[in-house]
């Protein structure tokens, strides 16, 4: 049993990811910016915590202490700017990196974007949430952490068929379901073979369970 703190819970992907891990073995708390989300995370069996990505690394740091693993899916969404962008997804996964090294915690699961480190494939409009994946990430690759770096193609709301593959290249998919994203990041926790690794993520034949195997 791990302690397992998911930041962004609130999002599409966090969601999934608490509710899979509803009744699982490990001990889940969820960072959420209003207590009016709460009911909803208690009703699955998780701690809600009052979390905001814009504070100071230390009061990030008291949010998380005691956990063994971070769970990072939070983003500022398509509806905001780019300076929401760059504060919620390069400068909240950084004081969350920094955070988790003060408490530390034994794996930081990032949930980044393909291609974030080809930026021959970003359109003007995307720019400024590739380069805040990539920077973050790049962050948490030089931190004494042992990461897992989960990149998902495009997200879409299917329920999913439990396969994925790894290698972009053997593939002509370009998306996958938010819900089996939810399943890889649960696979990897605590799994030594994730550690230190940046793997992308879209839709295929291999089974979620035998990705870590």
């Amino acid at each position: 049993m791990s302690n397992v703190f998911i930041i962004g819970a609130n999002g599409k992907v966090g969601r999934q990811v608490a509710k899979q891990l509803s009744g699982s073995i490990h001990d889940v708390r969820v960072g959420l910016r209003s207590p009016e989300q709460f009911a909803d995370f208690e009703a699955l069996g998780a701690t809600p915590i009052l979390l905001d990505l814009e504070q100071d690394v230390s009061a990030l740091t008291d949010a998380i202490n005691g956990s063994d693993v971070i769970i990072f899916t939070a983003g500022s969404g398509g509806h905001t700017g780019a300076d929401k962008t760059i504060l919620i997804d390069l400068d909240g996964a950084a004081k969350s990196i920094a955070a988790a090294e003060q408490v530390q915690a034994k794996q930081f699961i990032m949930v980044s974007a393909l291609n974030a480190d080809s930026p021959e494939t970003w359109s003007d409009s995307m720019k400024p949430y590739y380069v805040a994946k990539h920077y973050a990430d790049r962050l948490l690759r030089d931190s004494s952490l042992a990461y897992t770096i989960l990149r998902p193609g495009g997200l879409t709301d299917d329920a999913g068929t439990g396969a994925v593959t790894t290698d972009p290249a053997s593939t002509d998919k370009t998306t996958i379901a938010r819900v089996d994203v939810a399943r890889v990041v649960i696979a990897s926790i605590e799994q030594e073979s994730a550690y230190r690794q940046t793997i992308p993520l879209l839709e295929g034949t291999t089974p979620i369970a035998d990705i870590f195997a």
